[in-house]
Order: C-alpha cells, then structure tokens, then sequence
C-alpha cells in the first residue's frame, strides 16, 4: 500500500466514523424533543352499553394531528374534541394540550388503547375493563329521570374500605337540583374525586348519567343502615340531551326522587388477625431510608432513620406507629413528629405515615436495631399478611483523637541572679518602656469593653429567645393530650374528661363534653358523647379508652391534613 492510498483509506474511516456521529447525534436530539403524550379514561372499568372519555394529554405540542383510526377496532368514536391552556408560574411557561374523545367499547373483556400517532410522535397506551351491560333493575323505561346506587361490598370488615356510586340517570333537562349526601352512622364518609358524565341505554331508552362516589370506612360490625339519597329537581319542557344537570337555572315541574337503602352486614375482625392493631388495606408498602453508611458511623454523629408506611385502601388515623427504637446509655433516639396525609383518589383513599429518627450512638461499637413489624389485613386476597423491616445491624467506630499531644513538662529553674550592672540602662531604653506600657494598657481596656459588650449581647440574645418560646397555652394542650392519652389508655372516664375538657377549652372555647362534640368530626363527637353517657350512668366498667383516643388521633390528623392540603405530593403516593 503507498502512502497515498494510506492517507485516503484513513480519510474515508475517518469520514464515515463522522457522519455516524452526526446520525447518532441527530437522532438524539429528535429523541429529546419528543412529545410524550399520556393517555387516560375518566373510569375504569365501565359498561358495555356505557360512554366514556378517552383523554390523550400532551405538555407540549405534538409533531401533527392525530391518527385515531386504530381505535376503530375495538371503540366507537362518538365525538371528539381539543383544548389547549397555558400558564406562567415562577418565570416559567407551562401548556397543556388536551384531545377528548366520547367512545364506546363494542365488545367486553381487557381492551387495550393502542398507541396513538401524533406525526411523528406516539402517545403511551392503556388498558380499560369492559363489563357485559348493568343490569338496570329500577324503573321503566318511561321514567324521566331516577337514581341508582351500589356499593362495592355488603359485607366488608370493620374500618374497612367500602366503595358507595350513585348514579342519576334523566333524560330530561332539569335545574335547580339539590340532592343529600349520603349518611351511615358510625362510619367514616369520604367524596372521591369529581363527577363524571357519560351516556347510556337503559331497556332501549337513551340516558344522560351523572356519577358519584364515595368511600364508607364503617367504625364497627353489625347491620348498618345507608339512608336513601333524596333528589329535589325542576323539569323543564324541552328535550336537550348534553345538558349539566345541577347548574341550569331555568324553572319547570318539581319532581322529587329517592334512591334505594342499602344495609351492611359489617364482620368483625377475623379471628385469624392477632395483632393489638388492627389494620385493613388493598395495598401496603413499608419502607426505612438513612441519611448516611450505616456500616461507617461515627461516635457522636447523628445519623437519621427515615420510616414510612403507605397504605391504599384506609385512613390515616389506622396507620399504627413504626419507631421501635428505645433510647439507651450508648445509643440516643431523637423521633421528630410523624408526617401524616392522606389523598383522595377515584379509585380509593392512599394514606400515608412517615416518621424520622434521629440516632446519635455515643461510643464504638455494634448496635442493634429490632425487626419492624406490621401485620395487616389484605383485602384483595382476604388473608393476614405481614409488612417488616428486617433488624438492622449499626457499626460504628470511634471518632478521630482531635486532642492535641500531651508535652513533658520541662523541670523547673532556679531563679537567676541578675548582676547590679545589668539594672542600669539609658534614658532612650526607659522611654520605650513607657510607650509599650501605654499600649498594653491600651488594648487590655478595648478588650474588656469588647468582652463586656458581647456578655451583655448574648445575655440579651438569651431572654429574646426565652420570651419567644415561652407560651403557656402550648404547654397546657401538649400536657391534656398526654393525660388523655394516659386516661384512654387506663380507661379513666375522669381523667379522660378532665382532659378533654383542657383539650376543648383551648381548642374550642367550650366547658363541656356536649359543646365539645359539636366540633368534632361524627367518630370523635359519638365516642366524647358516649364518655358523657358513661359517666352520668355510671357505667365505668365498660368503657373503653382506647376507641376514644382512636378516634381523636383521627381527627387530629384530619384536621392537620386540612389545613395543609395545597401540599400534596402526587408522586410519592403511587403504587
């Protein structure tokens, strides 16, 4: 090979090896400026006979128009329709854009939403269950308008989540609607989501639906009672179908419907379930997070155990604590207040607890954390399962000698003997003397003025500090919480009042267990009226804290949960 033909075959690598680069490149960029487009329904699953949304979502505009023809195939498109918002939050820009389509399915089982091509970009695909047709058995055909309603389960166990839908169907336009809400004694009620709408048939006649759900947790077993819903509406003469029932303001013929009463039969927990607390849920996940190695600690450097329990399917006031960890001679716990939320999904509540522990070991060693452990209830699988942290093993050791090296002292001197002529000296060699006097006096005085100022500084620094966390109001309420603790916990009908009674006067301005009650959520306000009942019958015996303090851990985190609900975190609380 000549050196020509060497130089060219080495430019022609060299070439293609940059145009592969430029592809690659290419692509990448192409890649990146890609579209992700998010496909949603608006319930799931859904009726054969009934219409439904499917909601295709993108953050930025797509490559093109979209290609709906492969849901031909398993969907009737009914109608379609696009909307696009904007907002400017922070200096930053955000838009949405939104496809809607009104379809439905045309056969039943899993069906899937095939991906979708925008031009060049795809939107994700989903799965929607399709049921063979409701079964209406209500009315006829020649009604105009009536309500449904179902529950997920009439025979669910104490304190678990039980679904509650109702439906209005008319097909008539109406206004001035005013419908109840739906009541159960003795049981926690929770609106899920916002209404949706859709059309349906029902023995051939054509519906406009209006759906609504609500989650009952029932807070003990036996026959409970839903009451009916009652629909208060004006009919008006015309026809329309598409009309939003509950903001038409026009007048027409008043019609009053009621819905059907449904009775649970509430089991009580089964027998197999063992443990002190219990809990029921359709999902759980538990989980512990740290700050730092745990196999390299340190003597005296804190290190943080983060503890969290998520559960779908319950309450936040269920979710039993999780720090076991006992403070030691050799090992500090530092537990902060728990973090608790909740959220309200179509599909259920999400609750979720999180607890962090600040652990300081204070000498070398190994340190052993227990096993945590929390049994609960599977409501999928109706069987006990167990959630555990496995126990932990902290190796820690000492922390670097920062001591400075011990000196040997040297042995001490005589005194020297000055000769007489070394005391004489010159008038120039006193008067430097002199001057170095005066400086150092000098400086000794701004240094006490300066010592003394900042004495006077943080002593002033001190009192301001003591002034802003002195509040007496605080101290009285955390010291009712843990006597009523206490009292629930030794079944005290006194001090349980008495504490109560603090709590109230603080919270609510009230001097009575009655008035009390009335501030409180329909769990807390039976258990304070049964305190009340108790003591004035006089039936200590069989009373027992511990549904009192239950109760009241709920609604205080309910009430925490409401003044905080701006700062949900979506995200975290997926399963």
């Amino acid at each position: 090979m000549t050196i020509k033909q060497f130089f060219k075959s080495d430019i022609q690598i060299s070439l293609i090896n940059f145009l592969v680069l430029l592809l690659i490149f290419m692509w990448g960029i192409q890649f990146c400026n890609a579209a992700e487009i998010r496909v949603s329904v608006d319930r799931n699953p859904v009726s054969l006979d009934d219409s439904f949304q499917i909601i295709f979502t993108a953050l930025q505009a797509p490559d093109d128009d979209p290609d709906f023809a492969p849901l031909e195939k398993d969907f009737i498109v009914i109608n379609q329709g696009n909307s696009t918002s904007s907002s400017w939050v922070n200096g930053k820009s955000t838009k949405v854009v939104q496809w809607i389509l009104n379809v439905m399915a045309k056969q039943v089982g899993s069906l899937i939403i095939p991906p979708i091509k925008f031009g060049k970009d795809v939107s994700l695909s989903a799965t929607i269950l399709v049921t063979d047709k409701t079964s209406k058995k209500l009315v006829d055909a020649g009604e105009d308008l009536f309500i449904d309603v179902e529950v997920s389960s009439e025979n669910p166990y104490v304190q678990s989540q039980v679904f509650y839908t109702m439906r209005l169907y008319t097909k008539v336009n109406i206004s001035q609607a005013r419908l109840n809400e739906p009541e159960l004694s003795d049981a926690v009620i929770e609106r899920l989501g916002e209404d949706s709408n859709y059309n349906t048939q029902v023995n051939g006649v054509d519906y406009s639906v209006t759906e609504r759900k609500y989650a009952f947790f029932p807070q003990k077993s036996g026959k409970l009672a839903i009451k009916p819903l009652v629909l208060t509406a004006e009919i008006l003469g015309n026809n329309t179908q598409g009309f939003n029932p509950f903001f038409n303001s026009q007048m027409g013929k008043t019609k009053r419907v009621e819905s059907r009463s449904i009775t649970l039969d509430v089991k009580p927990v089964p027998t197999e379930f063992k443990a002190a607390h219990w809990l029921s849920a359709d999902q759980l996940v538990l989980k512990q997070d740290w700050s730092g190695d745990i196999s390299k600690l340190k003597a005296g450097e804190p290190i943080t155990r983060t503890l969290s329990l998520m559960a779908k399917g319950t309450t936040v006031g269920q979710l039993p604590e999780l720090n076991t960890t006992e403070t030691t001679d050799t090992l500090k716990a530092y537990p902060d207040q728990p973090v608790l939320q909740e959220q309200k999904k179509v599909d259920g509540l999400i609750a979720f607890r999180e607890e962090k522990i600040a652990l300081i070991p204070s000498k070398a060693g190994t340190y052993q954390l227990p096993a945590i452990e929390v049994p609960w209830f599977n409501t999928q699988t109706q069987a006990v399962e167990i959630a555990k942290i496995p126990e932990v093993t902290l190796t820690t050791v000492a922390a670097a000698n920062q001591m400075e090296p011990e000196v040997t002292p040297l042995p001490a001197l005589a005194t020297p003997v000055v000769p007489v002529e070394t005391l004489k000296t010159d008038n120039a060699t006193l008067h430097s003397h002199e001057e170095t006097n005066v400086w150092l006096w000098v400086s000794v005085f701004l240094a006490v003025g300066w010592s003394v100022t900042l004495v006077l500084f943080l002593r002033k620094r001190k009192s301001d500090l003591e002034i802003v966390f002195e509040d007496e109001s605080e101290i009285s309420l955390k010291v009712a919480l843990k006597d009523l603790k206490q009292a629930c916990v030794n079944n005290d009908v006194t001090a349980a009042k008495n504490a109560l009674l603090v709590w109230g006067k603080q919270k609510f301005d009230s001097n009575n267990l009655g008035a009390i009650a009335g501030f409180c959520d329909a769990r807390l306000r039976d258990e304070i009226l049964l305190l009340n009942q108790t003591i004035y019958g006089k039936q200590t015996a069989n009373w027992e804290g511990k549904k009192l303090f239950q109760a009241f851990t709920e609604h205080k985190a309910r009430s925490a949960i409401k003044e905080t609900v701006d700062n949900s975190l979506e995200p975290l609380f997926k399963l």
